[in-house]
């Protein structure tokens, strides 16, 4: 299984940070994000990740160059622009191929182990499933949530709801026909795949975070146990 960490956006709430460093390269707990997420990729099984990149993305691909310091390939998909979630994908689509591959948002942070993720892309295979999602609690900063859960089908009902943690296995064909270097977010597609019973999911209880501004990059760097 390969897997794709989405690593090109600008990271607006985190400034000034961010504009002088990449958000995936903010340091939590002595590491840098995307360092967590290539670290347990490589205890998975997996070998080939590609990176999608675009502000100050030389600066990731000199950190993490060609992955070897974790016994990975990284593959670079560069972006001139942001073509946010779905975009990003495709453009990187070619590089991907067409099995079920792991999806991460280079910005979280999550005890859950990434172990069984190889499985649930075996599962995806087996099935007409577009798409397995890891959902987590609401946060306060999105009471709302994403999506609701029932049966471990993943769907747009009203309760219970949770919110998209930023990590899932995909199948490719959950984007259609959407050309390389068209600006789309994932969401929609992901709500037309829960509408049509497509996209199974859980929920981790654990340990997550957006780091989406520096108060909860502080909260998180001060939890000593995880």
């Amino acid at each position: 299984m390969k897997a794709m960490i989405l690593a090109a956006g600008r990271g607006e709430r985190l400034r000034p940070i961010t504009d002088t460093l990449p958000k995936p390269l903010v340091e939590v707990r002595g590491r840098p994000l995307i360092v967590h997420h290539l670290e347990r990729l490589a205890e998975c099984g997996v070998r080939e990740v590609v990176i999608n990149v675009s502000h100050l993305g030389e600066l990731i691909e000199r950190a993490l160059g060609d992955g070897s310091a974790w016994n990975l390939t990284i593959r670079w998909s560069r972006e001139a622009a942001p073509l946010e979630t779905a975009g990003g994908i495709a453009n990187a689509r070619a590089l991907l191929g067409d099995a079920p591959f792991a999806l991460l948002n280079a910005d979280v942070h999550c005890d859950r182990p990434y172990v069984d993720l190889p499985d649930i892309a075996q599962r995806l295979i087996a099935s007409d499933l577009l798409g397995h999602l890891i959902l987590v609690p609401n946060p306060s900063f999105r009471p709302q949530g994403d999506f609701s859960l029932s049966d471990g089908m993943v769907g747009n009902g009203v309760a219970p709801r949770y919110t998209y943690s930023g990590i899932s296995v995909l199948r490719p064909a959950l984007l259609g026909d959407l050309p390389p270097g068209t600006r789309a977010p994932l969401a929609p597609l992901l709500r037309a795949a829960a509408r049509d019973d497509r996209l199974s999911g859980e929920v981790h209880t654990g340990l997550w975070s957006d780091v989406g501004t520096p108060e909860r990059l502080a909260e998180l760097n001060a939890i000593k146990d995880k």
